[in-house]
Protein backbone atom coordinates (compact mmCIF):
# COMPACT_ATOMS: atom_id res chain seq x y z
CA UNK A 1 0.00 0.00 0.00
CA UNK A 2 1.47 3.37 -1.01
CA UNK A 3 1.10 6.61 0.91
CA UNK A 4 -1.85 7.94 -1.09
CA UNK A 5 -3.82 4.71 -0.71
CA UNK A 6 -3.11 4.63 3.02
CA UNK A 7 -4.30 8.20 3.51
CA UNK A 8 -7.55 7.43 1.69
CA UNK A 9 -8.09 4.32 3.81
CA UNK A 10 -7.28 6.02 7.12
CA UNK A 11 -9.49 9.00 6.27
CA UNK A 12 -12.39 6.75 5.29
CA UNK A 13 -12.13 4.71 8.52
CA UNK A 14 -12.05 7.83 10.69
CA UNK A 15 -15.01 9.36 8.84
CA UNK A 16 -16.99 6.13 9.17
CA UNK A 17 -16.34 5.95 12.91
CA UNK A 18 -17.45 9.55 13.34
CA UNK A 19 -20.64 8.85 11.40
CA UNK A 20 -21.42 5.84 13.63
CA UNK A 21 -20.85 7.98 16.70
CA UNK A 22 -23.12 10.74 15.41
CA UNK A 23 -25.82 8.23 14.54
CA UNK A 24 -25.61 6.31 17.81
CA UNK A 25 -25.68 9.13 20.32
CA UNK A 26 -29.22 10.42 19.60
CA UNK A 27 -30.61 6.87 19.66
CA UNK A 28 -28.90 6.15 22.94
CA UNK A 29 -30.19 9.40 24.40
CA UNK A 30 -33.71 8.57 23.28
CA UNK A 31 -33.46 5.09 24.78
CA UNK A 32 -32.24 6.51 28.06
CA UNK A 33 -35.06 9.03 28.33
CA UNK A 34 -38.49 8.37 29.80
CA UNK A 35 -42.01 9.66 29.69
CA UNK A 36 -44.76 10.15 32.22
CA UNK A 37 -48.44 10.90 32.59
CA UNK A 38 -51.51 9.02 31.51
CA UNK A 39 -51.62 5.37 32.50
CA UNK A 40 -48.44 5.21 34.55
CA UNK A 41 -48.25 4.76 38.29
CA UNK A 42 -49.45 7.99 39.94
CA UNK A 43 -46.77 9.99 41.72
CA UNK A 44 -48.38 11.12 44.97
CA UNK A 45 -45.32 13.17 45.85
CA UNK A 46 -44.94 11.44 49.20
CA UNK A 47 -48.15 13.02 50.48
CA UNK A 48 -49.41 9.77 51.98
CA UNK A 49 -46.10 8.70 53.52
CA UNK A 50 -47.07 7.72 57.04
CA UNK A 51 -50.80 8.20 56.39
CA UNK A 52 -53.21 5.90 58.21
CA UNK A 53 -54.69 3.01 56.22
CA UNK A 54 -52.29 3.47 53.27
CA UNK A 55 -50.36 0.42 52.06
CA UNK A 56 -48.63 2.14 49.13
CA UNK A 57 -51.22 1.19 46.50
CA UNK A 58 -53.90 3.23 44.75
CA UNK A 59 -57.34 1.59 44.54
CA UNK A 60 -58.50 1.50 40.91
CA UNK A 61 -62.16 2.57 40.76
CA UNK A 62 -62.15 3.65 37.12
CA UNK A 63 -65.27 2.63 35.23
CA UNK A 64 -67.53 3.59 38.14
CA UNK A 65 -69.61 6.75 37.97
CA UNK A 66 -69.84 6.99 41.77
CA UNK A 67 -67.18 5.93 44.25
CA UNK A 68 -67.51 5.78 48.04
CA UNK A 69 -64.75 6.65 50.50
CA UNK A 70 -65.26 5.90 54.19
CA UNK A 71 -64.52 8.73 56.62
CA UNK A 72 -63.37 7.30 59.93
CA UNK A 73 -62.23 3.93 58.54
CA UNK A 74 -59.90 1.51 60.30
CA UNK A 75 -59.00 2.96 63.68
CA UNK A 76 -61.46 5.80 63.13
CA UNK A 77 -58.75 8.19 61.96
CA UNK A 78 -58.44 7.07 58.35
CA UNK A 79 -59.99 7.40 54.93
CA UNK A 80 -60.89 4.13 53.24
CA UNK A 81 -59.42 3.74 50.73
CA UNK A 82 -56.75 6.33 51.41
CA UNK A 83 -55.92 6.63 47.70
CA UNK A 84 -58.35 5.96 44.87
CA UNK A 85 -58.21 6.43 41.09
CA UNK A 86 -61.45 7.54 39.38
CA UNK A 87 -62.53 8.61 35.91
CA UNK A 88 -62.94 12.23 34.96
CA UNK A 89 -66.59 13.05 35.62
CA UNK A 90 -66.95 10.53 38.45
CA UNK A 91 -68.51 11.55 41.75
CA UNK A 92 -66.75 10.67 45.00
CA UNK A 93 -69.01 10.30 48.02
CA UNK A 94 -67.42 10.48 51.47
CA UNK A 95 -69.51 8.50 53.98
CA UNK A 96 -69.00 9.00 57.72
CA UNK A 97 -68.62 5.74 59.67
CA UNK A 98 -69.35 7.36 63.01
CA UNK A 99 -65.93 6.33 64.34
CA UNK A 100 -63.08 8.55 65.53
CA UNK A 101 -65.08 11.63 66.48
CA UNK A 102 -65.86 14.61 64.25
CA UNK A 103 -64.34 14.67 60.77
CA UNK A 104 -64.35 16.77 57.65
CA UNK A 105 -62.90 16.56 54.13
CA UNK A 106 -60.68 19.42 52.94
CA UNK A 107 -58.53 19.43 49.79
CA UNK A 108 -55.05 20.92 49.99
CA UNK A 109 -55.76 23.28 47.08
CA UNK A 110 -59.29 24.28 48.25
CA UNK A 111 -61.01 22.54 45.34
CA UNK A 112 -63.49 20.93 47.73
CA UNK A 113 -64.36 21.37 51.38
CA UNK A 114 -67.08 19.64 53.39
CA UNK A 115 -67.17 22.46 55.93
CA UNK A 116 -66.68 22.28 59.70
CA UNK A 117 -65.90 18.92 61.26
CA UNK A 118 -69.02 16.93 62.08
CA UNK A 119 -69.98 13.50 63.38
CA UNK A 120 -71.90 12.59 60.24
CA UNK A 121 -72.08 13.26 56.51
CA UNK A 122 -72.15 12.49 53.66
CA UNK A 123 -70.21 14.83 51.40
CA UNK A 124 -69.77 14.45 47.66
CA UNK A 125 -67.82 16.10 44.87
CA UNK A 126 -67.77 15.51 41.10
CA UNK A 127 -64.31 15.72 39.54
CA UNK A 128 -64.18 17.37 36.13
CA UNK A 129 -60.43 17.97 35.73
CA UNK A 130 -57.66 15.38 35.56
CA UNK A 131 -54.97 15.47 38.19
CA UNK A 132 -54.06 14.41 41.70
CA UNK A 133 -56.05 15.85 44.61
CA UNK A 134 -54.58 15.44 48.10
CA UNK A 135 -56.94 16.08 51.01
CA UNK A 136 -57.20 15.69 54.79
CA UNK A 137 -59.40 15.78 57.85
CA UNK A 138 -58.60 19.11 59.54
CA UNK A 139 -58.94 17.95 63.18
CA UNK A 140 -56.85 14.81 62.56
CA UNK A 141 -54.39 15.83 59.86
CA UNK A 142 -51.45 15.66 62.27
CA UNK A 143 -52.61 12.17 63.27
CA UNK A 144 -52.25 10.91 59.68
CA UNK A 145 -55.83 11.20 58.44
CA UNK A 146 -54.92 11.94 54.83
CA UNK A 147 -56.25 10.90 51.45
CA UNK A 148 -55.69 11.33 47.71
CA UNK A 149 -57.99 11.20 44.70
CA UNK A 150 -56.35 10.52 41.31
CA UNK A 151 -58.52 11.64 38.40
CA UNK A 152 -58.48 10.69 34.73
CA UNK A 153 -55.34 10.08 32.70
CA UNK A 154 -53.40 13.36 32.81
CA UNK A 155 -51.47 13.35 36.09
CA UNK A 156 -47.85 13.15 37.32
CA UNK A 157 -46.43 9.63 37.20
CA UNK A 158 -43.49 7.91 38.81
CA UNK A 159 -40.31 7.65 36.78
CA UNK A 160 -39.33 4.14 35.68
CA UNK A 161 -37.54 2.31 38.46
CA UNK A 162 -38.34 4.83 41.18
CA UNK A 163 -40.64 7.44 42.59
CA UNK A 164 -38.48 10.47 41.86
CA UNK A 165 -38.79 11.91 38.33
CA UNK A 166 -35.52 12.38 36.52
CA UNK A 167 -34.54 15.98 35.82
CA UNK A 168 -33.39 16.08 32.16
CA UNK A 169 -30.89 18.82 33.11
CA UNK A 170 -29.01 16.27 35.21
CA UNK A 171 -29.29 13.26 32.91
CA UNK A 172 -26.20 14.07 30.82
CA UNK A 173 -25.21 11.85 27.89
CA UNK A 174 -25.92 8.12 28.22
CA UNK A 175 -22.93 5.84 28.84
CA UNK A 176 -23.12 4.25 25.39
CA UNK A 177 -22.68 7.61 23.67
CA UNK A 178 -19.66 8.38 25.87
CA UNK A 179 -18.10 5.04 24.98
CA UNK A 180 -18.62 5.45 21.23
CA UNK A 181 -17.40 9.05 21.30
CA UNK A 182 -14.21 8.21 23.20
CA UNK A 183 -13.50 5.25 20.91
CA UNK A 184 -13.97 7.43 17.83
CA UNK A 185 -11.62 10.14 19.14
CA UNK A 186 -8.94 7.57 19.96
CA UNK A 187 -9.26 6.01 16.50
CA UNK A 188 -8.86 9.40 14.82
CA UNK A 189 -5.86 10.31 16.96
CA UNK A 190 -4.16 6.98 16.24
CA UNK A 191 -4.75 7.45 12.51
CA UNK A 192 -3.26 10.95 12.61
CA UNK A 193 -0.21 9.84 14.60
CA UNK A 194 0.42 6.90 12.30
CA UNK A 195 -0.03 9.13 9.23
CA UNK A 196 2.42 11.67 10.68
CA UNK A 197 5.15 9.07 11.18
CA UNK A 198 4.47 7.56 7.78
CA UNK A 199 4.86 10.91 6.02
CA UNK A 200 7.90 11.87 8.07
CA UNK A 201 9.89 8.64 7.93
CA UNK A 202 8.44 6.91 4.88
CA UNK A 203 6.97 3.45 4.49
CA UNK A 204 8.35 0.41 6.27
CA UNK A 205 11.49 -1.15 4.81
CA UNK A 206 9.61 -4.46 4.72
CA UNK A 207 6.83 -3.01 2.53
CA UNK A 208 7.14 -3.34 -1.22
CA UNK A 209 8.40 -0.09 -2.64
CA UNK A 210 9.67 1.14 0.74
CA UNK A 211 12.96 2.93 1.43
CA UNK A 212 16.06 0.78 1.89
Amino acid sequence: MNRREFLRTAGGAAGGAAAVSAGTSPAAAAEGGGGGGGGGEPDLGGYLDGANNFDGSVTDARGESEVTVDVGAGNGLSFGPAAVHVDNGATVVWEWTGQGGNHNVVSEDDVFNSGPAAASGPFEYTFEEDGIYPYFCAPHKASGMLGVIVVGTDYPTKAAGGSTPVDPAHMGVPYQAHFVGITTILAILMSLVFTFFLLKYGESAHTEGGNN
